[in-house]
């Protein structure tokens, strides 16, 4: 599992519990908890707190955009762990620009099939891709759109010697 998924996994994990109980505790020691719990040698903490405190800055709109997105489900309606997953691809969708798009979305769909129910995936998919479409590209995405059309491309003599076979 790469660090920044785990680190995903322990921000969702944290949120969960936090939202779980009326927000109410503070969300750092849920989150040293969950740390010393799941992953206590993990050394990316700071992408953790990032998650977290961009979720709290920017909950009401991050709530609005879901309640935009999924009219029919009220947002007292969607699933804890299901909202709390759509929070941190909305706000990596939309807030964070280091962040690429597809990096945003896939990651929110994997969290969903991880520790959602059954049809979590499809909702989180629908809900982040009509986001997605309102909100266009991000400019992490169409500077590295930029650098593919800039980088030279090859003949393929020079990638691949003629001396050399070619297994199809």
């Amino acid at each position: 599992m790469s660090n920044r998924h785990a680190a995903r996994t322990i921000a969702v994990q944290t949120l969960y519990q936090w939202d779980f109980n009326g927000k109410q505790e503070d969300v750092y020691q849920i989150l040293d908890a969950n740390r010393q719990e799941f992953a206590p040698e993990f050394d990316d903490e700071g992408f953790i707190k990032h998650i977290i405190e961009g979720v709290q800055a920017h909950q009401a709109e991050l709530d609005a955009l879901i309640t935009k997105f999924a009219p029919e489900w009220p947002l007292e309606q969607i699933t804890v762990i299901d909202r709390n997953v759509l929070r941190i691809g909305v706000f990596e969708l939309r807030f964070d620009d280091s962040i690429p798009a597809k990096v945003a979305i896939n990651e929110a769909i994997e969290l969903a099939k991880t520790f959602g129910g059954e049809s979590s995936g499809k909702f989180v998919n629908g809900v982040l891709g009509a986001v997605y479409k309102d909100m266009g590209v991000k400019a992490v995405d169409l500077k590295k759109q930029e650098e593919m059309a800039a980088a030279p491309v090859l003949p393929v003599e020079e990638i691949i010697p003629e001396d050399q076979e070619v297994n199809q």
